[in-house]
């Protein structure tokens, strides 16, 4: 048998004195592991890292354990250290938010309790906060819809996956998905395995749908019985990944309501503004969907994994419903306690509620506004100093917290290559987009405290690496660069 220690459970009675020694332990190497880091990213590419988990990793599985606190420890240090940390001022590559402390401690909670939301008896508060949750965030997305209601997603992906099969479901396996060149590519992955038609995709050289190309879209189906257009589901998005853009929504479900088409709306990104009265208006129309996805570890600032597919009538979730006499037999059900199948094509469930429940509950509609409006800033500021530098070139204003730029004068090749010299050196993770028929570097705007010169710096960053590329000598794998010395030393230069 392990050390007692090493045995002790989370939960119950003597579970949070059991694991009190072991948070202590993590904090500690988090700490550890960020300082050794000292930047958005490990140094020294993919070879690097890999050498440094390795050598710190194997053997994975020893004949005799190494104890708790080694294992533990050195783990969660390698882990830190090898990190790309959304919370740097300098990550702002992806739809990937730092999370919230608060957050993250509710997730501690639910991964100590471990409730499993597939029946009510393995979580019966879990699973009756989760319905609470579920229905606060239908309302917000279809107010006044009496009977909408919300499903728990792993995010915009499983989001938009549902929303595919329950439109196959109810209109029949030859619906057609009709959906722009600037969605999602999850939308494409669930026709696929859903085994419909491949989507059909209306150009969007603007970056957004035409409502008039999807009108037109629609019109030329292949006809249904009768005469009439086939089915068809008409999919928008509310916050595309490489620019931000929002489609016109509005625009959009008059199109789909004048050929009986479905809508389902992509807002993994962009469907937390509902919260912020000041940007509300940039999803107007979400309401006239069918189906609405949201991502709340996007602009939500919760641990991943955190989504929702918010529907406007919860008839449309008939689809869904399954049962097993293990877990919600029909006489248990008829005595009362809740089937818990219906909510999900999963099984056993994590209680990612419970972090949502909390974030919501701690901040309210004031405090998550706040933190939008905060990143919305950080955006705008950011695109200024663009704007105002003439060794950069702006794409456009954004539209939510994306902002796409490149060095003046740079080639695609150069604007690349100049992401990987950034990225390998451990200095910035900024992403790529292809926008306006150009590659651009993007940065995706998820903090809410960052700092104008940590954008400032941000940019002197990306100005000096193109204009050193050519001579920049070759420095081995693993190497520290210069800023990253003089911040462990605790004399960061302005770079930083």
């Amino acid at each position: 048998m392990p050390a007692a220690a090493e045995a002790a459970l989370a939960g119950g009675p003597a579970g949070p004195r059991a694991l009190r020694p072991y948070l202590d332990l993590v904090l500690a190497a988090l700490a550890d592991g960020a300082a050794r880091r000292a930047g958005p990213l490990p140094p020294g590419g993919p070879r690097a890292v890999a050498a440094r988990v390795r050598e710190a990793a194997r053997p994975v599985l020893p004949d005799a354990g190494v104890g708790a606190e080694a294992a533990l420890s050195g783990l969660v240090r390698l882990l830190a250290a090898g990190a790309a940390d959304p919370a740097d001022p300098h990550c702002a590559a992806h739809l990937h938010a730092p999370p919230l402390a608060l957050a993250a401690a509710a997730d501690l909670a639910a991964g100590a309790l471990n409730p499993s939301l597939d029946s009510w008896d393995q979580a019966p508060a879990a699973a009756e906060l989760e319905a609470e949750v579920a229905a606060a965030v239908a309302a917000e997305v279809h107010p006044g819809a009496a009977r909408a209601d919300a499903l728990v997603t792993t995010g915009g992906t499983e989001a938009n996956q549902l929303a595919l099969l329950l439109a196959r479901e109810l209109l029949g396996p030859g619906v057609q998905v009709v959906t722009g060149a600037n969605a999602h590519h999850s939308v494409h992955r669930a026709a696929w395995l859903l085994g419909l038609r491949a989507p059909h995709v209306v150009p969007t050289p603007r970056g957004v749908l035409d409502p008039a190309a999807v009108r037109d879209a629609l019109g030329l189906l292949r006809p249904g019985p009768g005469g009439a257009p086939g089915p068809a589901l008409v999919v928008g998005t509310a916050g595309t990944t490489d620019t931000g853009a929002v489609d016109p929504l509005p625009a959009l479900a008059d199109a789909a309501a004048a050929h009986g088409a479905r809508l389902h709306v992509d807002a993994a990104y962009g469907g937390l503004l509902l919260l912020a009265p000041g940007r509300a208006h940039l999803v107007a129309g979400l309401d006239r969907a069918h189906t609405v996805a949201l991502d709340l570890h996007k602009l939500g600032w919760q641990p991943i994994a955190a989504g929702f597919l918010a529907v406007r009538d919860d008839a449309d979730l008939a689809p869904l419903a399954y049962s097993a006499d293990y877990l919600s037999a029909d006489d248990d059900t008829a005595a009362g306690l809740p089937a818990l199948l219906h909510r999900s094509l999963r099984t056993t469930r994590r209680a990612d509620v419970l972090k949502v429940a909390v974030t919501f509950r701690a901040l309210g509609r004031a405090g998550v506004a706040e933190l939008v409006e905060g990143t919305f800033a950080a955006a705008a500021r950011l695109a200024e100093l663009v704007g105002a530098d003439p060794e950069l070139e702006l794409y456009a204003p954004p539209t939510l917290t994306t902002v796409l730029f490149r060095p003046a004068g740079a080639d695609d090749a150069a604007v690349a290559a100049l992401r990987r010299r950034l990225l390998v050196d451990g200095h910035a993770v900024l992403g790529r987009a292809e926008a306006g028929g150009r590659r651009w570097l993007k940065a995706t705007l998820l903090n809410p405290h960052v700092q104008h010169g940590d954008l400032r710096n941000l940019l002197k960053l990306v100005t000096e690496a193109h204009r050193t590329a050519p001579a920049a000598p070759h420095r081995p794998q693993g190497a520290y660069p210069p800023h990253r010395q003089h911040r462990e030393n605790g004399t960061a230069p302005d770079a930083r």
